[in-house]
């Protein structure tokens, strides 16, 4: 019997995939529990359609981010941090102040999650920074803290 799994089953399959199990299996345990529904014709041509959207949906978000990336790429944003003697900063520059002055430096709005800095940042100085904008998309740039006092 053919059947489409609604959920993930050990020694079975994963949710969305069609596959063939003994009749009684089907009938007695799977279909009941709504872990799977009989693989009809109807059914199959639309999990075709989804997975078709799902992936022209991925390569879309994969173009945008690619084309964010080269406006990232090469980018240098300017933090206003208060620092003491020495360049030593009160406190440290982290991910939700680089988002920021990405936002309003450059007009990027990225999530704060997305963006790694390479290393603390706890100076006045040039630092490295990372953005991961979609897995294999990635766009490295430079956070300059400035003093805001001077």
């Amino acid at each position: 019997m053919k059947v489409v799994l609604l959920k993930d089953v050990s020694g079975v399959g994963k949710r969305g995939e069609i596959v063939n199990v003994a009749e009684g299996y089907g009938r007695n345990f799977l279909i009941p529990r709504g872990i799977a529904q009989e693989a009809t014709e109807g059914r199959i041509k639309e999990i075709a359609q989804n997975r078709q959207a799902k992936a022209t949906k991925e390569e879309r978000m994969e173009a945008e981010a690619r084309k964010l990336a080269a406006r990232i790429k090469g980018l240098s944003v300017r933090v206003e941090a208060r620092a003491g003697e020495g360049g030593k900063l009160f406190g440290s520059v982290g991910n939700k102040d680089v988002a920021q002055a990405l936002a309003a430096q450059a007009g990027i709005k990225l999530d704060k999650k997305k963006i790694e800095l390479k290393e603390t940042v706890k100076a006045l100085g040039s630092y490295s920074a990372l953005a991961r904008l979609h897995p294999g998309v990635q766009a490295e740039f430079t956070v300059e803290v400035v003093n805001s006092n001077a």
